[in-house]
């Protein structure tokens, strides 16, 4: 279905699904649910920068161009103030702020979300916003089985909540489904506050988050652009020679 850019349209189509709990991870169904909600965005097979709202962000100017960007609950606040445009992909927590971030507009939105798949986008319309296309769910029971099961190791018993953020769960999608690069800014391990506000408000779960990453240090398909990150975790530091060849 063609975008509508219209302010505040919520026109794309929402990806139909079976909501039944499915008890442990089906990573064969979850794969291919998320697999064709990807390839309808076009995202799948291009590399992937993942935007957190960390402050300071690292974009260099070779990321702004053929990388998917994927935005982390409101850091398109920020990157709306960076002129980087339209996020092609918005994962985004149900117990998010929409005021904090009135201007959504992604191509995309993957929303952690207790509620029927179908009725997502009506969900959704009244919230503010400007652009949202595609809409698909995740389940919080999956996000945490998919991170234990990319990573090899569960975070339960880890940190105050057992649980990583967004951010690092975003790197474990992109890894499950294929995704052939994934180069990481605006996500950090011990700055304070975000990049949209001047709140400095503490950044929780870095301790689930630094258990993940670690597992993940040597991943080939995974960069981060910061340099803080890739001391803090061991993530290999993203430099334009590494920059898959244009498709």
């Amino acid at each position: 279905m063609p975008e509508n850019s219209h302010p505040g349209s919520a026109t794309g189509s929402v990806e139909a699904a079976d909501d039944r709990d499915a008890g442990p991870f089906a990573r064969d169904r979850f794969v291919g649910r998320q697999g064709r909600f990807l390839d309808r965005l076009g995202i799948r097979d291009r590399p992937w920068l993942v935007f957190g709202s960390a402050p300071d962000p690292t974009v260099p100017e070779t990321l702004r161009r053929g990388f998917a960007r994927i935005d982390i609950n409101n850091a398109g606040r920020s990157a709306a103030a960076m002129g980087l445009g339209r996020a092609d992909l918005t994962i985004r927590a149900k117990k998010k702020s929409w005021t904090e971030h009135p201007h959504l507009d992604t191509r995309g939105l993957l929303w952690i979300h207790t509620a029927p798949e179908i009725f997502l986008r009506l969900l959704v319309t009244p919230k503010p916003h400007d652009h949202i296309g595609r809409i698909a769910a995740l389940r919080r029971r999956d996000r945490e089985a998919m991170v234990t099961h990319v990573s090899g190791s569960s975070v339960e018993a880890i940190g105050d909540l057992g649980k990583v953020t967004n951010g690092v769960a975003a790197i474990c999608y992109g890894l499950l489904l294929g995704v052939p690069q994934i180069v990481v800014a605006g996500i950090s391990l011990s700055k304070v506050g975000h990049s949209y506000d001047d709140l400095g408000r503490v950044r929780r779960q870095t301790d689930e988050d630094s258990f993940i990453l670690d597992r993940l240090r040597d991943h080939p398909r995974l960069f981060t652009t910061e340099t803080d990150l890739a001391r803090d975790s061991g993530l290999a530091l993203w430099t334009p020679d590494r920059q898959l060849p244009a498709r």
